[in-house]
């Protein structure tokens, strides 16, 4: 599975919106891998008031690849894949369209897609379900999304997916205990078992703070797992 989220200089693919920023994170038996995607493209036309959304500049565009440059790479990337993006119809008919300018195949012909958007309107009906309102009713740890960024909100949208689609098991503790008593099963047996204690090796010490450091760099504050 992959959580994508992508950036836009506006709505309309069709009316010649381009994407400007593709984030990507993979998640393998609902565990997220390390390994992802984040790429930014330079549109060949300005992102007009959609800065006012992302915050990515002209200026800061202007040097970037076009989307003919990375397409192969991302689509090789994406290929297979079950894509998972809220709202992701919107996210869907921009890389169709971009992967056809660049003569690729239909990203939608060879993914899966899971709409987290369309998932929540089913679990929450009549209620808000953009990102951010998700985001406060799983009380998934804030981030700041003063500007939506591609890779920032995949992996937000990770947290949530989990979240919507986990699950909680329960158990009636009380009422076990009175079936028991009712079938006379009121003998216990306590087993102690000793787990085994692993220490991060040397390498995977030097890999974290490696992570811990790039994470600082990316966000501009310290990262919890540094404390």
């Amino acid at each position: 599975q992959l959580i994508l989220d992508t950036e836009t200089t506006g709505f309309y693919y069709q009316d010649g919106d381009r994407i400007i920023e593709v984030g990507a994170i993979e998640m393998i038996n609902r565990k997220l891998t390390g390994s992802s995607i984040h790429i930014y493209i330079n549109p060949e036309k300005p992102v007009g008031d959609s800065e006012a959304i992302h915050g990515i500049t002209d200026d800061f565009l202007q040097d970037k690849p076009k989307y003919a440059e990375i397409a192969d790479t991302l689509f090789a990337y994406l290929k297979g894949a079950e894509i998972i993006a809220h709202n992701a119809t919107f996210d869907m008919n921009f890389l169709d369209m971009e992967f056809k300018r660049a003569g690729l195949p239909l990203l939608s012909e060879v993914c899966k897609v899971t709409d987290t958007l369309a998932l929540a309107k089913n679990k929450h009906p009549g209620q808000k379900n953009s990102l951010d309102a998700l985001v406060r009713r799983y009380e998934i740890p804030a981030r700041d999304r003063t500007f939506h960024g591609a890779l920032l909100d995949a992996e937000i949208l990770a947290d949530v997916y989990l979240a919507m689609t986990g699950g909680q098991v329960s158990f009636d503790i009380d009422a076990l205990s009175q079936t028991e008593q009712g079938q006379n099963k009121n003998t216990r047996q306590r087993v102690q078992i000793e787990l085994p204690v692993i220490y991060a090796s040397g390498d995977e010490l030097a890999q974290h703070e490696t992570w811990v450091k790039q994470f600082e760099q990316k966000h501009g504050k310290p990262c919890f797992f540094a404390k």
